[in-house]
């Protein structure tokens, strides 16, 4: 077993560095110290992401005939500024399960204001409004896995 004066020391200069978790492990024995609880569910991110800005639309090369649109079954998707997820992760639409979601659709936001959390390698990171206007769709489904560049709402 580890001397608990071992343990206490890791404790105290975790305390005073900005490193989040330790684990030690001597032989068999091991330890894992950690500021944040792992079985709880966490009240406050660690970090924030702004959105990335939508990239300019370019002119096509070459010219060719347009053709009508064709009619589909489907309803067309809603239109506006697209917030996309600036790393891969799982999205989260409260900070906690069973707490209020950040927003709803039809919820009016300015920049700024947090949209949902992605989880990224433990870390939990806060995407906020990159344009303020009404929150027209959320495009994942809560707990979901999401890529880099994938769309998560629409703001117009």
């Amino acid at each position: 077993m580890m001397d608990v004066r071992k343990i206490k020391k890791l404790i105290d200069l975790l305390e005073d560095s900005d490193v989040a978790e330790i684990e030690i492990k001597e032989g068999e024995d091991s330890v894992r110290i950690s500021r944040v609880s792992t079985t709880a569910t966490p009240a406050m991110p660690l970090q924030q992401y702004y959105a990335p800005p939508p990239m300019m639309p370019q002119a096509p090369m070459t010219t060719a005939p347009v053709s009508a649109p064709v009619a589909s079954d489907k309803p067309a998707a809603p239109t506006g500024h697209v917030l996309e997820s600036p790393m891969v992760g799982t999205f989260y639409r409260s900070s906690s399960p069973g707490a209020k979601s950040f927003v709803e659709v039809g919820q009016t936001v300015k920049v700024g204001d947090t949209l949902c959390i992605i989880e990224a390698m433990k870390m939990l990171n806060q995407i906020q409004a990159d344009k303020s206007g009404v929150i027209k769709a959320i495009l994942v489904e809560n707990e979901q896995p999401v890529e880099f560049g994938q769309p998560l709402m629409i703001i117009d």
